[in-house]
């Protein structure tokens, strides 16, 4: 008896070393929370919160960078906290999936990363021409296209591809996980309370029927944006769209999805089994970063 514990004291303490050794030999890289940008156009500090990669402080290298954005009512430290982005983007490293890169994650309340309906709120303009700037002042960032991702969950995954469907000179690749998106079907279906409760502040009040689909609308909607500028507006911009199948924005994903593909927009297009939270946010994580990684690389 005294024999077969000591044999299963040894194994569980051999167990818990090999841990250890595995997490061990992953360098880590540094989080700093809950920074802050003092925003002119905002009118207020906005936060923010930044992974540096493990050599950052004892190299003088520039590295490319990812803009990581958060979903409706979280805030900058979501991603970490909950997405553990930084943990993901430790592995990826030192597997060598993924080249060294700064993520960068702005507090963007419930704004939906853009300029609202009228323009109290201009979280566009602020992330655009004075956060993007500021950082890739402040940090040691490539700070020119091809260097340069985004990604986002949710009210993130439509300002991914909000700003990168906006502004396609500015970003190499951007990944949209399970994207807020906002067809003119799924707006014509919306009831007054819904509406009222989150998209009010954005949009505007509450119409009937297509009065709606106002001009503000159109110009922050990525399907009218998209058809607008058409496809050689983005024939060096990587896409990547990924929603579960049993996510409750399913149907306009797909509509996405087919959009683009009538477009002849090139993009990827994942649907995997699973739903709106962060078990499917973590999973998919590191594909999303090594399908921005891809873009860093010289082939």
């Amino acid at each position: 008896m005294k024999t077969r514990t000591m044999k299963r004291t040894i194994l569980s303490a051999t167990i818990l070393l090999l841990s250890v050794v595995s997490f061990a030999q992953f360098s880590r890289g540094t989080v700093k929370e809950s920074l802050s940008i003092d925003s002119k156009i905002l009118g207020k500090k906005v936060n923010y919160t930044i992974y540096l990669p493990f050599d950052y402080e004892t190299s003088s290298r520039y590295y490319p960078v990812v803009y990581l954005l958060h979903g409706y009512s979280d805030n900058d430290m979501g991603w970490m906290q909950f997405g553990e982005a930084n943990l993901i983007a430790d592995e990826c490293i030192a597997k060598r999936e993924i080249p060294p890169m700064i993520l960068v994650m702005p507090d963007g309340g419930v704004s939906f990363y853009i300029n609202n309906f009228d323009n109290s709120v201009r979280y566009e303009d602020f992330f655009i021409q004075e956060f993007m700037p500021y950082i890739e002042k402040t940090y040691r960032i490539r700070a020119e296209k091809r260097y340069r991702g985004i990604a986002g969950l949710s009210m993130g995954g439509f300002g991914t591809l909000n700003f990168a469907f906006k502004y396609p000179e500015k970003f190499a690749a951007c990944v949209a996980f399970s994207p807020a998106l906002f067809s003119e079907e799924s707006v014509m279906e919306e009831n007054e309370t819904n509406w009222n409760r989150m998209m009010t502040p954005v949009y505007g009040p509450y119409k009937e029927g297509r009065a709606r689909l106002t001009d503000h609308y159109r110009i922050n909607n990525p399907f009218d944006v998209t058809a607008a500028k058409g496809k050689d507006a983005y024939s060096d911009l990587r896409v990547m769209i990924d929603c579960g199948d049993d996510d409750f924005l399913t149907d306009d994903n797909c509509r996405m999805h087919i959009h683009l593909d009538k477009l002849g927009i090139r993009h990827e297009f994942r649907m995997r089994n699973g739903v709106h939270n962060w078990v499917y946010w973590r999973d998919n994580l590191p594909e999303g970063l090594r399908f921005i990684g891809q873009s860093f690389h010289q082939f």
